[in-house]
């Protein structure tokens, strides 16, 4: 394996002793931290107080940093920011990627947290610029697995001050965005990655 990068694994299940381990047969293989999806099977039963009480278990058991992962679009299960919070003051919990795109959500968490360390991360293209503008460090993004270097143009141009140029190629980035994760989804991933000299491999997604 490659160690000049940071490879994250993603062991979210339905339960918490199989996320568990999961978790530590990725770390094992190597991964440096995990991301870790809610489980959103039974919803009716997954109270916030459930949904905690799995990340704190995992959190606990796992050898590696755990990242929190907020689909609600794919889950049906918007991680509640105030869990959120109160679970960022676990040593192994070091951040969140949220991909449902409440700009004011990200604030708040970003605001309750910004003392601890704790990175709250985008979790789509489509608002990186915005999400940057309220205070988190970046994103974990599925057009990155082909537009990697327009990705990084874009915050480095934040990072530099150009408001306008960031704009404009925040603006290219939502169709394709908008293309792979709400269209053709896993598969619209994987054929992107072959257009652009990537392996996307086309093996069925189900």
């Amino acid at each position: 394996m490659v160690r000049d990068k940071l490879v994250l694994a993603g062991p979210g299940c339905e339960s918490t002793r199989d996320t568990i381990k999961l978790s530590v047969d990725m770390a094992a293989a190597g991964a440096d931290g995990v991301v870790v999806v809610t489980p959103s099977f039974y919803k009716g039963r997954l109270t916030t107080e459930a949904v905690e009480e799995h990340y704190v278990k995992v959190a606990d058991a796992s050898p590696v940093p755990v990242i929190l992962y907020s689909v609600p679009m794919n889950t049906g299960i918007d991680l509640d920011p105030d869990v959120v919070i109160r679970l960022s003051r676990h040593p192994n919990v070091i951040g969140v990627k949220d991909s449902g795109g409440d700009i004011s959500k990200l604030s708040y968490m970003v605001h309750a947290t910004k003392s601890s360390g704790f990175q709250v991360l985008a979790g789509s293209a489509g608002f990186l610029m915005a999400a940057v503008d309220s205070g988190c460090v970046g994103g974990i993004l599925a057009s990155a697995n082909f537009l990697g270097e327009q990705i990084c143009t874009l915050l480095n141009l934040l990072n530099e001050g150009k408001r306008d140029e960031a704009q404009k190629l925040q603006h290219l980035l939502v169709a394709p965005n908008w293309a792979v994760t709400k269209k053709f989804g896993i598969s619209g991933v994987k054929q992107a990655m072959d257009w652009f000299g990537y392996h996307g491999d086309r093996k069925s997604v189900v």
